[in-house]
């Protein structure tokens, strides 16, 4: 077994020193992807991972990577590769890569790539006879490196089921300096694609993707995303989770620093992009929205884009373990309800006191959803105003004071994710007379951590969320920083801290007092 183990690591070694090329590179520039396919399986083949391992490979060379590929591989040469990937990297502050198709599974929260030679038939056997998803990324931090890629097509349905703690692949936070995706929802099941595609159905874009030559890495997989969910008729939708700081370009390799766009870049970039929104924004055909985001799928109204989208293909996945408690939730976040009732106080700065506010869901179906609030604020009589939602949460605005177009979201549509940024923009039209017409406020946001928070209303598994946003009502630039805390089942912030800077800079915090869900 040693000797064996011994040929096949200098296989591997040769194979990777024959793609190297023969002149030094600078630290960064190198590139390392580990490629495994897993289909010939004795009980349980898969018809493509071979050919998604050998297609993948082929198209990684072509990009600049030094590629180490294994097709059909037993425990042993998966774990020599995953050693050789690792001392190739080390030292070198390189980008490493693993590409997995094949069976899959998931136990006690966490993921593991299932060899050829494996006979499972009880718990102990997975940890025993797989490879840990988690040994990679652990070469990867040993490696040291400044980036790395885990792309995981191995959420087949599973025929380990008895075994394991969860159907598909476990969620995960992605580690510092790490973009992880699955091709589908944790707790669900990817298609392999059949004989005569010759990859399965995420590979399959994702192949398409990675050529693209502007393939700017979140780009790439919110365009598979996309893709995947039109072809699977919403069956599977690719998910990512991510901790990168930087820009990467698969084309060129290029590490880029992010750079925080200005409210003059926004709205620039703004400008096209409600020209094309206003053309479809009243359409009923799924497919406007499917081509408004693969042409724009980080732009400032993709989050409008992506919920229009979900109203008229409305996702049907449930999400094992994705919630940080580990219950099922549905891909797409709790909406309003008719007869939902919040209760919230806030505590402003400027003298302003202790506000209490209460909303209450008039109408929950159909096109606009009215919300009345009430607000009590010390030294002055009750007001109430009714706020306008869309059946996917997006604000409106205020019953005859203003509207935005778009919609505005708290958070992206889907699953909710550490890591997943996003920015918006949208066009305030004011209702009252004789104000003159400002321009687009612009938003950029980011989930930060998973918290559990205690309000007067409870205790809440939620989300961080920071958000800024910057105006420039009258020619003058005002700037608000805001955390929220929100949960996946409810549709309101659990908490919310605010500061404001410009001509009234003031600070507020809002807190969840009590919900009754209606309905």
């Amino acid at each position: 077994m040693t000797h064996r183990k011994s040929i096949f690591r200098l296989l591997l070694a040769a194979l990777v020193l024959s793609v190297f090329p023969a002149l030094a590179q600078a630290p960064g520039d190198v590139r390392i992807a580990l490629v495994i396919g897993n289909g010939a399986y004795a009980k349980v083949p898969l018809a493509n991972p071979a050919n998604d391992a050998r297609a993948m490979g082929e198209t990684l060379r072509g990009l600049g990577f030094r590629v180490i590929e294994v097709r059909d591989g037993s425990r042993a040469q998966m774990a020599d590769a995953v050693e050789l990937v690792r001392d190739s990297l080390k030292g070198k502050q390189g980008i490493g890569m693993l590409y997995y198709a094949g069976h899959g599974l998931q136990m006690d929260a966490r993921n593991y790539m299932v060899p050829v030679d494996a006979s499972l038939s009880k718990a102990a056997d997975v940890t025993a006879q797989t490879v840990d998803v988690g040994s990679v990324i652990s070469a990867f931090r040993v490696a040291g490196n400044r980036m790395n890629i885990v792309v995981l097509d191995a959420c087949r349905d599973n025929p380990f089921g008895g075994i394991t703690t969860g159907k598909g692949l476990a969620p995960l936070d992605a580690p510092s300096g790490t973009f992880l995706a699955y091709a589908t929802a944790p707790g669900n099941v990817a298609e392999d694609g059949d004989v005569k595609s010759g990859n399965g159905l995420y590979t399959q874009y994702l192949l398409q993707e990675l050529k693209n030559p502007q393939a700017r890495i979140e780009d790439v997989f919110k365009r598979v995303r996309l893709a995947v969910r039109k072809a699977s008729s919403g069956r599977q939708i690719p998910w990512e989770s991510t901790s990168l700081e930087d820009d990467f370009r698969f084309n060129d390799g290029r590490i880029v620093a992010a750079v925080k766009p200005t409210a003059e870049q926004l709205q620039a970039e703004f400008a096209p992009e409600k020209a094309d929104w206003d053309r479809i924004s009243g359409s009923r055909n799924p497919d406007d929205f499917y081509a408004f985001l693969q042409k724009y799928p980080s732009g400032t109204v993709a989050d409008a884009a992506n919920a229009r989208l979900n109203q008229l293909a409305r996702p049907s996945l449930l999400v094992q373990g994705a919630s940080p408690d580990g219950q099922d939730l549905s891909y797409t976040r709790s909406l309003f309800r008719a007869g939902d009732t919040f209760e919230t106080r806030s505590t402003m700065s400027q003298g302003q006191g202790l506000t209490t506010t209460q909303e209450k869901v008039l109408v929950a179906s159909g096109g606009e959803i009215p919300i009345e609030v009430t607000f009590n604020m010390p030294g002055q009589p009750p007001r109430v105003m009714t706020k306008l939602y869309d059946p996917e949460g997006g604000f409106i605005g205020m019953k005859g004071v203003m509207r935005n177009n778009p919609p505005v979201y708290l958070a992206p549509s889907g699953l909710l994710q550490v890591g997943s940024s996003w920015k918006q923009a949208s066009q305030i039209e004011m209702l009252i007379p004789n104000v003159p017409k400002l321009p687009p406020s612009t938003t950029i946001a980011k989930i930060t951590a998973r918290e559990r928070v205690t309000v007067a209303a409870g205790a809440f598994n939620t989300y961080r969320l920071e958000q800024e946003t910057l105006y420039a009502p009258g020619g003058v630039v005002r700037r608000q920083a805001c955390t929220f805390w929100v949960a996946q089942d409810i549709p309101m912030p659990i908490r919310t801290e605010c500061s404001s800077e410009g001509t009234h800079p003031h600070t507020s915090t809002t807190e969840l007092v009590r919900y009754t869900r209606g309905g």
